[in-house]
């Protein structure tokens, strides 16, 4: 490779460190279940990422706000990015202004771009199979038990097209990402009025036929 990291790229492309294009950081507490309050602070955790978004689930683990206080490091702000750091590593989500202001969990990585600009194409690169495949051949540790570190995900290097081709890119993958979203909302809409339309003829009180 070049000394400007060039080699093999179209011109006006490069490549760079992950740790040199965000800050990096470990992840937040870890909380007991006898922790949790109703009205606490949400603490999400690498089973509320879902298809590069965080999924507000119902029984999503809350901190208590005077512990909450304590935490502002982990604080979660808009276009930061979530890596989960074990288990399935390498899975990413973007922080929306929904998710501003809660925690995440110590199972994930949180990404802050330096250029919020670039946060849309930084998620399309890390969700790519190859990045996955990346960091997956760097983690330690045992089988179901295997992590990455901050120093490792900073080590990943990240082919870089000029600043108005990362934001093209960025947004027509969020674009299909969006439609994936929306067919799957309707898959679980569709599945629940056939779960309903089964108990309703199933047990007599919804004839089969008009």
């Amino acid at each position: 490779m070049n000394a400007d990291g060039r080699e093999g790229l179209p011109e006006g492309w490069q490549r760079a460190p992950l740790g040199e294009l965000c800050d990096i950081q470990a992840g937040g507490p870890a909380l007991r279940r006898s922790e949790t309050m109703p009205d606490g602070v949400p603490l999400v955790r690498p089973a509320d990422l879902h298809h590069r978004r965080i999924s507000a689930e119902p029984g999503m683990p809350r901190v208590a706000p005077e512990r909450a206080r304590h935490l502002h490091r982990h604080r979660l702000a808009a276009d930061d990015i979530l890596v989960t750091r074990t288990g399935t590593v390498g899975r990413a989500a973007l922080v929306t202004t929904n998710e501003q202001g809660w925690l995440y969990n110590s199972h994930l990585l949180r990404l802050r771009p330096h250029d919020p600009a670039q946060t849309p194409y930084l998620l399309a690169y890390l969700t790519r199979r190859a990045t996955a495949q990346w960091l997956e051949s760097r983690a330690v540790g045992t089988t179901g038990m295997r992590s990455i570190t901050v120093r490792t995900l900073s080590e990943l290097p990240v082919t870089l097209p000029p600043l108005d081709q990362q934001r093209d890119i960025g947004a027509a993958l969020a674009a299909v990402d969006e439609k994936i979203r929306a067919h799957e909302d309707i898959v679980r809409t569709t599945a629940a009025l056939r779960e309903a339309l089964s108990d309703l003829l199933m047990s007599g009180r919804l004839p089969p036929r008009p």
